[in-house]
């Protein structure tokens, strides 16, 4: 958790909102719904494994307290920490059915794909609304997610044309940056759009993704209530906690009017 700081008031939010230059989006759970879907494949894992090992049996609390936000293997590994469990790393390469930390993490995505394409996935509305009147207002966009699947997701929500930055799972193996709550990947895309972290607003709805934007001192960051409660992202770091980025839509002169619940500050 963060060191304790005063939430902004909505014209505060406002001010932030209209002097960046960049949005930040993280994608599960702020663009696309495919939170739930990653939800349902981590029940889905976990739900017989720990069954199989004699400990505490694992609810959706424990998504939201140990994985969410987290690159894959991370979410693996906090997991089983909580229910003093351990196992060998194992390699990226691993099957599913292995007994290793990668081992479960692609048996989780095997379930996630699997969802996926039976159901598919569309946008939230609101966020959609959100995106294309920051895009009009002239400012940069980009995805950062933990997800591996990031370009699947955004190419099945039809959204994949709409960013030409996208820092997922994979270029951040590939660049060697940390994962969330460190700030390292919301840092890169901030430079690959030419702006610095003042400059930026951060999109997200996980606690760790809260933390990133908070520990890379961003310009605002902006939290979406999916169901972790507002108080959480506040006391992660969050600066605002709205129920959905329509609500924010008037603070950028949109004429398109809220749907939200209001702004927590």
């Amino acid at each position: 958790m963060t060191s304790p700081h005063s939430p902004l008031t909505p014209a505060e939010t406002r001010d932030r909102v209209l002097s960046a230059r960049g949005v930040l989006f993280d994608l599960d759970g702020v663009l696309t719904p495919t939170a739930e879907v990653h939800m349902s494949a981590w029940s889905r894992l976990f739900t017989p494994f720990l069954a199989g090992h004699d400990v505490k049996p694992y609810t959706d609390a424990d998504y939201f307290a140990y994985i969410d936000g987290k690159p894959r293997y991370d979410g693996v590994r906090s997991l089983l920490a909580s229910r003093g469990l351990s196992l060998p790393d194992g390699q990226p390469t691993d099957a599913p059915e292995q007994e290793t930390v990668c081992g479960l993490g692609n048996r989780k995505n095997k379930a996630f794909n699997e969802t996926l394409a039976e159901d598919g996935v569309s946008p939230y509305p609101g966020s959609l609304r959100f995106l294309d009147a920051v895009v009009a207002a002239g400012l940069e966009v980009a995805v950062v997610t933990s997800s591996l699947n990031g370009e699947m997701v955004l190419t099945a929500a039809g959204l994949r044309d709409r960013f030409e930055i996208v820092v997922d799972g994979v270029r951040a193996r590939a660049e060697n940056l940390a994962g969330k709550p460190a700030p390292d990947t919301y840092a890169f895309a901030a430079g690959l759009l030419g702006l610095t972290a003042a400059e930026c607003v951060v999109v997200e709805d996980a606690e760790s993704g809260i933390q990133s934007g908070r520990a890379g001192d961003f310009g605002l960051v902006l939290g979406v209530d999916r169901g972790v409660g507002p108080q959480v992202l506040l006391e992660a770091g969050a600066d605002t906690v709205v129920a959905d980025l329509s609500e924010l839509l008037p603070l950028i002169g949109s004429t398109i009017p809220s749907t939200g619940s209001g702004v927590h500050v």
